[in-house]
Formats: structure tokens, C-alpha cells, sequence
């Protein structure tokens, strides 16, 4: 399953968040998996894209950091499925 992560950075401070990066890693459990991230110019928030069958393990990895940031977790799946979802009603 494919989940789009929403940080909003607490106080607009991305600093602390690239240090304790730096530091410690991405900190994430077995079974999860990273694809690929996108900040915003201001550093007001990421988007990262993770990878994972089950879901809890979400909930372990953003334990680490919610001291820093504040998270929405949004089940997502490609175009090619939405797409593909969507032919049989075409």
C-alpha cells in the first residue's frame, strides 16, 4: 500500500528536523519503505511518499519525530490503477 505523508513542520522550523536527519536517519521500522520525497520551496512542508503493508508501522516511525512535525497520513494509489479502477465504469 502506498501512503502520501503531509509533514507540516512545527513553528515552520525545518532545521531541527535536517539535524535529528542527519543524526539518527529516517529512524523507520522494518517493512516500511521510502520512495521518494518533495519539499516545499519555504520549507513549510514535505510530501514523502512511503511504502508498507500495514499501516501501524506508520504509526511507529512518525512516533520519532512528532516532537518535530505534525502529520497527515493519506492512503494513495497510482494513476495506472485509479485509471485502470475506473475503465470498468467507462
Amino acid at each position: 500500500m502506498l501512503f502520501m505523508v503531509i509533514e507540516r513542520f512545527k513553528n515552520g522550523e525545518a532545521l531541527p528536523i535536517y539535524q535529528r536527519y542527519r543524526e539518527k536517519g529516517r529512524m523507520m521500522p522494518g517493512g516500511l519503505a521510502y520512495v521518494d520525497s518533495w519539499v516545499e520551496p519555504d520549507f513549510g512542508r514535505c510530501f514523502q511518499l512511503m511504502e508498507c503493508e500495514d499501516p501501524q508501522l506508520l504509526a511507529q516511525w512518525t512516533s520519532h519525530w512528532q516532537d518535530l512535525v505534525d502529520f497527515e497520513i493519506v492512503p494513495v494509489v497510482t494513476s495506472q490503477v485509479a485509471t485502470a479502477a475506473m475503465a470498468a465504469q467507462l
